[in-house]
């Protein structure tokens, strides 16, 4: 069977066997982790079935009414299910968050007020996040605008948090620390659970009232744990990454204290509606099956990731994290040291795509971002990156940032593509 496998992908799919030899090599290398993946997987499949059960689900959950939403039963459902599911007080869960930042800008925003001040204990957050707080841009409705200070503190020189730093930097000013679980665009590991866990218990230390924030995208189910259960006080993520499963259309999450969940939802709608009205247009039938097909699609997006790694050190490349290394998102990071080899391998990732394999990608300035970025994104759900992506900023080191997969055979076929384009355009030679 595998010299049918090899032969369909030299003669239909255009794969070196070099580069096919190659991966059955590193397959061999990975076992033992995927073993480890599975352990984690199986746990939180059935977490995610009891809570499930627990809230009594069926078909009428999928059903929408109009207007203004009120009882909505299947709205009701899905953020019950998510508060319990992530061990919170309450959750809101929303079609009508359109995305990741969207989702953390409302806890922000709904939160803080003038006077008040954010410290960062994970340095500069995301990219799309910057003019959020007034980090840069011209400051149209940011944190800064509002009278709302911010500060940073910067990783050590080995990647860990700066406990002792942190320690410094709260004062009674301080009403949050903000914590950024996933790599974003920086070389360094996504936090771990414990590392969550310790910020959570140096900050309230200092000040015991601050509020501890996780922005948890890309780190849902890569433990038995979730932030929340360290003492967390609020966190978000978007439902086209990990908890919905690739089957979620749009969306976001919110979980928290139900007074921090209530101050958020007035932000959403307005203060006395809160999370009262709020259509759900029929999606949550794809956001319950997508949360319950999420333990699954993340195990494989991170063999995808765990795969890429291995791989792209054979080639001599140097990677973060390294492929048996622990691991806190699916984000796999590869130092490629050219614009011309990044650009290569995002054309591979996006023609492995089942959807727009035909286009080819190219850096723009797209909003949000100091620098122009090239994303290769070929998925059932626009943006959707716990489906096969890889994107970066056309910047020195020039990283690329590899991530997503509905199935591990796909993610290992994207990255062996975006390997045989930059053979092609000759940023790479195999021996």
């Amino acid at each position: 069977m595998k010299r049918h496998i090899k032969d369909f992908l030299k003669e239909k799919m255009h794969i070196n066997s070099k580069i096919y030899n190659l991966a059955l090599e590193v397959e061999k290398e990975i076992e033992e982790s995927f073993k480890k993946i599975d352990e984690v997987k199986e746990y939180n499949q059935y977490k995610v079935l009891k809570i499930m059960q627990d809230a009594r689900i069926s078909d009428t959950h999928f059903n929408w009414n109009t207007g203004y939403g009120y009882n909505d039963a299947g709205r009701e459902a899905i953020e019950k299910v998510y508060a319990n599911l992530f061990k919170t007080e309450d959750a809101i869960v929303r079609p009508t968050i359109v995305n990741g930042t969207h989702a953390l800008t409302l806890c922000l925003t709904g939160i803080l007020r003038p006077n008040d001040e954010i410290v960062s204990a994970t340095a500069r957050p995301y990219d799309t996040l910057e003019e959020v707080i007034g980090i840069r841009g011209e400051g149209k409705g940011s944190l800064k605008e509002f009278g709302v200070s911010y500060r940073q503190v910067d990783f050590k020189e080995n990647g860990e948090v700066d406990l002792e730093l942190l320690a410094k930097s709260i004062t009674e000013k301080t009403k949050m620390v903000y914590i950024q679980r996933s790599t974003g665009y920086s070389w360094r590991k996504a936090l771990m659970i414990e590392d969550i866990k310790k910020i959570v218990k140096t900050a309230k230390s200092i000040k015991p009232d601050v509020i501890c924030m996780v922005d948890n995208c890309y780190g849902e189910f890569l433990d038995i744990l979730e932030p929340t259960e360290v003492g967390v006080d609020i966190m978000a993520g978007s439902l086209i990454k990990n908890p919905g499963g690739g089957l979620a259309l749009t969306g976001g999450y919110i979980v928290g204290r139900k007074d921090l969940i209530e101050l958020i939802s007035y932000r959403m709608t307005s203060p006395g509606i809160g999370k009262e009205c709020g259509l759900t247009f029929g999606l949550t039938r794809s956001m319950f099956q997508g949360l319950f097909m999420a333990p699954k699609v993340v195990s494989e997006a991170i063999k995808g990731s765990i795969f890429c790694a291995r791989i792209f050190e054979k080639l001599g490349y140097e990677v973060s994290p390294r492929y048996n290394e622990v691991r806190s998102d699916i984000i796999q990071s590869i130092k490629l040291g050219s614009p011309e080899g990044v650009i290569a391998f995002c054309q591979g990732v996006q023609a492995a795509a089942p959807v727009d394999s035909f286009v080819t990608p190219e850096p723009w300035d797209m909003p949000g971002y100091d620098s122009p970025v090239i994303m290769a994104a070929g998925a059932f759900v626009q943006g959707s990156s716990i489906e096969l992506s890889a994107d970066a900023p056309i910047k020195a080191p020039y990283i690329v940032y590899f991530q997503g997969g509905l199935t591990y055979e796909h993610a290992k076929y994207g990255v062996m593509k975006g390997i045989q384009v930059m053979v092609d355009k000759g940023c790479i030679k195999l021996t």
